[in-house]
Formats: C-alpha cells, sequence, structure tokens
C-alpha cells in the first residue's frame, strides 16, 4: 500500500541564522514544531526529518519523526532541497516504503496548521493536481526596478483599479507543498503537471530566514495557534525543577530593621511539590541566591535544591545527568532573564503571568497562578494530569478543606507516541 510520507529537510548549516532548524518558538525547536504539524495531519502515515546533524537528529526523534542521516554532498549550501527529497525517498524504497504522496514541510515556517496541510495532499490523492503549494492572496502593486527606473509587474501604473475589481495573485510561502511521488522522481523538481495553489490565512506564513523574523515569530507565537502541538494544560515531564524567587515567592522580600529577610510562600505550592514526590517525579529548586530560606524551603518540601550557582544551565545539566533524566523530558518554571538558559534546554520551558517579556517569549506554557500565590501547584497539577498519576480536582478539594490560610531504518512510529506529545 502506498503511503503518504511527510519529509523535513533539516540541516546544521545555516547562513542567515545560526543553527536555524534548533531554534525555538513557543518554546519548542523549529525542527520539532514542523514534525508535531505533519504528526498532526490526519492524511499523513509517516515523518521524516532528513539531516546531516547528530542534534538535529535527536531532536526529532524525541518529538516522534524517524530520522534520515544525508551525506554531506547533500548537506551544503549549494545543496537543494529537491536533492534531499529524491535522496529520502530512495532511502525509503531500499527500505521497502512505498510513497504514494510527498509531502514536503519546511521546519522555517512555524505556524503550518496540520488542517491545511491535509487539504493539500487530498488535493493530490483526490485530484485533480500533482503538486500543491501553499500561499496567501495579495492585492499588493507589485514593481520592479531597471535602469530607466521602477515599472509595473501585476498592474498597469496608469490605472489602478481598486482592491474590489481585481483578481488576487497568490505569493509562494514556502511552508509546505504535496506532490505526487512518482511524477516527482520523473520531474525533479516541485513544481510539475497540474500545479494548484492552497491559499492559507497570512498569520501562518511567516518564514524565518534572519534574527529579526526569529524575534517577530516568537513575539506572535502566543497569538497564532494551531492544532498541532499539545494542549499546554497538559504537561508531560519526567522531572521539575523550579526557580525559587518570583516563582516559590511574589518576588518581594520582607526586611526588618536587623536586615535580616522574610519571604512568603504557599502552601498550596508545597502540596504540589508533595504530590510530585508521591507520583515519583524528582523536584529541584534552582537558586543563584544565598539566602538560607531557600535551603530551608527546599528541606521542608524534601525536594532536591542547588544555590548560590553563577551557571543555572550548568547545575542544571548536571543535575539531569547524574539522575539520568533527558532535559527534553525536564519541566523548568522561572520568572527573569537568568533563567533563560535552562529555559532554553529544556523540553518544557514554563513561564509565571508576570515573567519577563523574554522569558515569556521563551516559553512553551505560561502559567495563570502567579509566583507565591500556587504557580508551582499548577505546574504539578499540569504534570500529574499528563501522568495520570493523581485526581487533581479530588486533590484540589482535600487541600481546600484541610489547608490552614497561608538515523535509518526508520524507527516505528509507535515508539515515539507518548513523548511526542509533550
Amino acid at each position: 500500500m502506498r503511503q503518504v510520507v511527510a519529509v523535513i529537510p533539516a540541516r546544521g548549516g545555516s547562513k542567515g541564522v545560526s543553527r536555524k532548524n534548533l531554534r525555538r518558538v513557543g518554546g519548542v525547536p523549529l525542527v520539532g514544531r514542523a514534525v508535531a504539524a505533519a504528526r498532526a495531519a490526519r492524511t499523513v502515515d509517516r515523518v521524516v526529518v532528513s539531516t546531516d546533524d547528530t542534534e538535529i537528529a535527536a531532536v526529532a526523534r524525541e518529538w516522534g519523526a524517524e530520522v534520515i542521516r544525508r551525506p554531506a554532498e547533500l548537506s551544503g549550501d549549494t545543496a537543494s532541497s529537491e536533492s534531499a527529497l529524491l535522496h529520502a525517498l530512495d532511502e525509503m524504497t531500499e527500505n521497502g516504503i512505498r510513497v504514494g504522496t510527498l509531502a514536503f514541510l519546511q521546519a522555517t515556517s512555524p505556524f503550518i496548521d496540520p488542517r491545511a496541510l491535509d487539504d493539500a495532499v487530498r488535493m493530490i490523492t483526490r485530484g485533480p493536481y500533482d503538486s500543491v503549494f501553499s500561499a496567501v492572496e495579495t492585492y499588493g502593486f507589485v514593481w520592479e526596478r531597471d535602469e530607466l527606473g521602477a515599472r509595473g509587474i501585476n498592474h498597469d501604473a496608469a490605472h489602478r483599479p481598486r482592491r474590489q475589481d481585481r483578481d488576487p495573485h497568490f505569493l509562494e510561502t514556502g511552508a509546505f507543498y504535496a506532490m505526487d511521488a512518482a511524477g516527482f522522481r520523473a520531474a525533479r523538481h516541485r513544481f510539475f503537471g497540474r500545479t494548484g495553489v492552497l491559499a492559507v490565512p497570512e498569520r501562518t506564513a511567516i518564514e524565518i530566514d534572519s534574527e529579526e523574523q526569529l524575534q517577530m515569530a516568537r513575539a506572535i507565537a502566543p497569538l497564532v495557534r494551531t492544532t498541532a502541538l499539545a494542549d499546554t494544560d497538559v504537561i508531560d515531564a519526567d522531572a521539575v525543577v523550579t526557580d525559587f524567587d518570583g516563582v516559590h515567592t511574589d518576588d518581594t522580600a520582607l526586611v526588618d530593621a536587623d536586615g535580616n529577610e522574610s519571604v512568603r510562600v504557599s502552601r498550596s505550592d508545597g502540596m504540589g511539590v508533595s504530590l510530585l514526590r508521591s507520583a515519583g517525579v524528582p523536584v529541584l529548586v534552582l537558586s543563584t541566591e544565598t539566602n538560607p530560606v531557600v535551603g530551608t524551603r527546599a528541606r521542608k518540601l524534601r525536594a532536591d535544591v542547588r544555590q548560590a550557582v553563577d551557571d543555572k544551565a550548568a547545575a542544571l545539566r548536571e543535575w539531569a545527568e547524574a539522575r539520568g533524566i533527558p532535559l527534553a523530558r525536564i519541566a523548568y518554571v522561572g520568572n527573569d532573564v537568568n533563567d533563560l538558559g535552562c529555559l532554553e534546554l529544556v523540553g518544557w520551558p514554563v513561564a509565571v503571568p508576570d515573567a519577563h517579556p523574554l522569558v515569556l517569549a521563551a516559553a512553551r506554557a505560561v502559567l495563570t497562578r502567579g509566583g507565591g500565590r500556587g504557580a508551582v501547584r499548577e505546574l504539578a497539577d499540569r504534570v500529574l494530569r499528563a501522568r495520570g498519576a493523581v485526581d487533581v480536582r479530588a486533590a484540589d478539594a482535600h487541600r481546600e478543606a484541610t489547608a490552614p490560610t497561608s538515523s535509518f531504518p526508520i524507527d516505528s512510529r509507535a515508539a515515539h507516541e507518548r513523548r511526542a506529545t509533550s
């Protein structure tokens, strides 16, 4: 039986944006976002990432893709996407995989809608098209320059009809394409036979080729939601790491006349940590502070603690390695710029709602409760919800009633089902 296969070329090198395919938008690596979009499409049978890069391959597998290692001669700046696609088809054919329809996704487009990808595939499988590309409608007046000045390309400069009196043109987004696999093999380029255009919303069409475009994508990520990524109300993580000030506290301190400091914490957060421990989820409190209250609170919670650390990311790596926990399986919640290094490392970067703007931009999930006001408990509930380890509503009711007010061969898709939802 011929399959619909999505192929995502993602080489390690990039001139415009260093390590572009691993950069994050909405807390998720770009290659991970592309894999998630393809896996969420109902028409796609398998998802393959073609790469020359070990780190990209690892991230692709974490998100549930199969990996084809691309040779160096097809991975340079001058190598075409078509060459990577043809190589992937050859590798799959050699492994007995019959590809009927090829979907080509580019990781540099972070907001691919799986439903739009499904529409493109159906335009191939149900006819009448041989190749399809995503585009946005435009009524813009396009010009070109030459030695004599500027001249209109898609319009007569002497006659400027109203928008409602014009037919739109279509601007290729570069986000995704769908093709009949046999036709692509014969043509060796992505536009052949009868070519169809699938119009997509402009808000989903941003393509990242510069640092400025990356920052734009990060800024609008909270506003552009698709069905590709898992619901952030459920956080599938194997460990929880928290900052202290601004997470366990409201980021304020009371100072008495002798200079002694005290902070306010939430009993609800304590219950959350207790529930995590009961479910076998390790908890680490990580802080740059030297205040004894950090260690005292962590010991009361019976959580691991690392404090007075200058490099929080290095401390997090060391702790995770010692416990044998992949960074991709850790949820980290922070509030300020000294948390950014940790947020970039983990699979679930989380922010409190009043966090620094850069932290909010780096987060995959933003909590609704503030630091010192149940933020840790909310994170715990989301993690436990994913594990099915506790009836969160029952635990909430009990707390309210009792607490005082204070590479090839291709991997199987099923093996990655749980991990990819994270």
